[in-house]
């Protein structure tokens, strides 16, 4: 990391990177593969961590999801208060955010990413994300130059929530690493249906449990769960499982690391992701790039992202839940069909793509 002297970086573009840490989420994955594609605009860059490509100001280590509830009201308090003067220090023109934070009636100007709202389509009762999507985040958009977002779903829940005008709003969609998601070889092993992601009730997973009790031969099958186990929501699908009868076929296999992903996808028959919403849906291109069928959901983002490469179903009716996986498990043309246009459909989704249409945009409201 090299820091700059402040006159250098007069008219280009600051990010801010406070909310990265070495442990990455959806969001550090986002703003970590988009990063080399501003390289261009010559920006510099709000972060704790290591860029050497880019000109670096060093901010606070406790503005992360690593320090929970406290780490998110401190970067709430230092974007309110300190990044304003950070951006008169290095007489910025304009700030990116890749998340919908930015310094409230301060004179900065400012683009924000919006990944999705659904803490407003299911909000959940005291959680402190309900009064920051209903209050801070539609005061942040409205004083914004613009706002990109990773889905048309996206857009127009910012539209139908917060009364903001499409031509605001620019939907950028995201992408995956085609290194490490791709096709291996597939090792003979017992035939299970993959769900990615977490455990809270948007997700779907009671309905998933239910179509996957009711599939013909069900003992033939295993179900496995794949993410971070919750206290508050999994030991209900522990109890569902169990009043099913299917506990030898669900395997609740809690946080897998990045690495050991494209493994177990692969072996996978399907991913099964019946979400009841996303703003993009990071595991249905994953699975697809992997070569390995996707059932997905035919509502918000999903259908941007799966195509015609998926079996698309209504996620609030188990009996098609239950028919697509049964389809998959008995139709060996089908998976090899969904198999292929998965990898071709994956290839339309690139982080090049991505970052050149933000650079772009950066580019016009940084001169405008």
């Amino acid at each position: 990391m090299h820091t700059i002297s402040h006159n250098s970086c007069c008219n280009h573009p600051i990010i801010n990177l406070s909310i990265l840490f070495s442990q990455p989420t959806g969001i550090s994955n986002y703003a970590q593969n988009l990063v080399p594609y501003l390289k261009t605009l010559n920006p510099t860059l709000l972060t704790t961590l290591n860029f050497p490509e880019f000109n670096c100001y060093p901010v606070p280590a406790n503005l992360t999801p690593a320090q929970g509830t406290k780490g998110h009201f401190n970067r709430l308090l230092w974007t309110q208060f300190q990044l304003p003067q950070i951006y008169r220090k290095l007489k910025s023109h304009l700030l990116f955010s890749p998340i919908p934070e930015a310094p409230l009636y301060s004179n900065c100007r400012y683009v924000v990413m919006v990944h999705d709202l659904i803490p407003l389509r299911f909000p959940k009762s005291f959680s402190p994300l309900t009064p920051y999507f209903r209050y801070y985040i539609p005061q942040v958009l409205a004083q914004a130059q613009h706002i990109i977002c990773n889905s048309q779903a996206t857009a127009q829940d910012i539209t139908d929530f917060y009364h903001i005008l499409p031509s605001k709003i620019t939907a950028i969609p995201l992408a995956h690493d085609p290194n490490h998601f791709r096709p291996l070889d597939k090792t003979e092993n017992s035939p299970y249906f993959l769900y990615l992601g977490r455990q809270d009730p948007y997700k779907n997973l009671q309905r998933l449990i239910t179509a996957f009790a009711a599939l013909p031969r069900r003992n033939d099958y295993q179900l496995w769960l794949a993410g971070p186990t919750d206290k508050r929501y999994t030991p209900l699908l522990k109890t569902k499982v169990a009043e099913l009868g299917i506990t030898e076929q669900v395997k609740f296999l809690n946080y897998v690391p990045y690495r050991d992903l494209p493994q177990i996808i692969n072996q996978a028959l399907a991913l099964v992701f019946p979400s009841l919403w996303e703003g993009f849906g990071f595991p249905v291109l994953e699975a697809m790039a992997c070569g390995t069928p996707v059932i997905t959901s035919n509502i918000s983002s999903l259908p941007e992202v799966a195509g015609d490469a998926a079996i698309l179903i209504n996620p609030y009716n188990t009996g098609e839940i239950t028919e697509a996986m049964n389809a998959i498990a008995t139709d060996r043309q089908l998976c090899d069909r969904l198999s292929v246009a998965g990898i071709h459909r994956a290839k339309q989704f690139t982080w090049s793509k991505t970052g050149k249409a933000t650079t772009e945009l950066l580019l016009f409201y940084g001169k405008n």
